[in-house]
C-alpha cells in the first residue's frame, strides 16, 4: 500500500501543478507545444531505452509475464472495438473521443509500474517491468495507430505511409534500441548511461505536467459514462484478464504480483501526447488519466491483495 501511494500521490500532484501553470498562464501555449514535442521525441524514448538496456531479462519469465500481458491487451482491444457501435449509437461518442476511450482502456503508466515494482521487489521487479515494456509498448502503439487512422478523421494513408509512421514512432524505435543494447552491447560508458538516465527521468515530470495543462476541472468534477467505463475497463477488467492468462500460462508468486501491477496501473501520460499529435480528443484523454490516477489509489492495493 505504501509503495503504491508513494508512486500515485506525486503523480497526481504533478498533474495538478501542470493545470495550475496553464490556468495562471505561467507557461504559455507555444511553450507547452515545445515541451510536448520534446517529451514525445526525446524524454519518453530515453526512459524506454534506459529501462530495457539495463534490465536483467535472463532472470525473469519473459514469455510467461509478456504473454499474459499481451493476451490481456489483445482481448481488451477486441472488446473496446466491439463496443464502438454501441458507444456511437447510444452515447454519441465520435471518432476522436473513441480514440481516448480506447487508449484509456488499454495503455499503461510505465512510471507508476516501475516505481511500484521496484519498491516491492527491487531489481527483479524492474526487470519484470522491462519485460512488460518490451511486450506492451510496440503492441499498444500499433493498436493506437490503427485506431487513430480508423477513427480520428485523419486523411487516408497508404500502407507505406502507415508502415513508415509506425517504424519512425519514437516508442517503437526506442524499444528496438533498448533491446539491442541489452542483448548485443556491453555496458555503456558511465557518462553516456548517466545521460540517458537523466533524460529518461525528465519524462515523468514533463509528461504529467502536459496532462495537467490539458485538464478541464469542470468536466472532471462531473465524470460521464466514458470516464467511468474506461476506468472500469482499465483498472478492474484489465488486471482480471491478465491474471487469467497468467494462471493459464503458469505465472505465480512475485511474478504474478508484478503482472497485476503492470496491468492495473492507470493509463499513460503518453496517451495524452499521442492524442494531441494525432487528432484525438486530448481534453477527454486528460480527464480519463486524472480520474484513473485518483481511483488507482484504491483499486491497485485491493486488486493486488485479492488477485495476488
Amino acid at each position: 500500500m505504501s509503495a503504491i501511494l508513494a508512486s500515485l500521490i506525486p503523480t497526481f500532484l504533478i498533474i495538478a501543478t501542470g493545470w495550475l501553470c496553464r490556468v495562471t498562464n505561467f507557461v504559455s501555449e507555444p511553450q507547452w507545444a515545445g515541451l510536448e514535442r520534446a517529451t514525445y521525441v526525446i524524454f519518453f524514448p530515453a526512459l524506454i531505452i534506459d529501462t530495457l538496456s539495463r534490465a536483467d531479462l535472463t532472470s525473469v519469465p519473459v514469455l510467461g509475464v509478456g504473454g499474459a500481458l499481451v493476451g490481456a491487451i489483445l482481448t481488451m482491444a477486441v472488446l473496446v472495438l466491439g463496443l464502438r457501435p454501441i458507444l456511437e449509437r447510444r452515447l454519441g461518442i465520435d471518432g476522436p473521443s473513441f480514440t481516448s476511450i480506447f487508449q484509456g482502456a488499454t495503455r499503461w503508466n510505465t512510471f507508476v509500474g516501475l516505481a511500484v515494482a521496484g519498491s516491492l521487489y527491487g531489481q527483479r521487479g524492474i526487470a519484470l517491468i522491462a519485460v512488460a515494456i518490451a511486450a506492451m509498448v510496440p503492441l499498444l502503439n500499433l493498436l493506437a495507430f490503427y485506431v487513430f487512422i480508423r477513427f480520428a478523421g485523419r486523411p487516408k494513408q497508404s500502407p507505406w505511409d502507415i508502415l513508415r509512421s509506425f517504424v519512425t514512432n519514437p516508442f517503437i524505435w526506442s524499444c528496438a534500441i533498448g533491446l539491442l543494447l541489452n542483448v548485443l552491447v556491453p555496458p555503456l560508458p558511465k557518462p553516456l548511461a548517466a545521460y540517458i538516465d537523466v533524460m529518461g527521468r525528465a519524462a515523468l515530470a514533463a509528461g504529467l505536467l502536459i496532462v495537467g495543462a490539458g485538464l478541464d476541472i469542470r468536466r472532471l468534477a462531473r465524470p460521464g459514462i466514458p470516464h467511468l467505463l474506461t476506468a472500469g475497463l482499465k483498472l478492474v477488467l484489465m488486471p482480471v484478464m491478465a491474471v487469467a492468462y497468467a494462471g493459464f500460462i503458469g505465472v505465480e508468486g512475485d511474478d504474478l504480483t508484478v503482472t497485476i501491477v503492470a496491468s492495473s496501473v492507470p493509463s499513460a501520460s503518453a496517451a495524452f501526447v499521442l492524442a494531441r499529435q494525432m487528432g484525438g480528443n486530448a481534453g477527454l484523454m486528460a480527464e480519463i488519466l486524472t480520474l484513473q490516477t485518483l481511483l488507482a489509489l484504491i483499486s491497485m492495493p485491493l486488486l493486488i491483495s485479492v488477485l495476488g
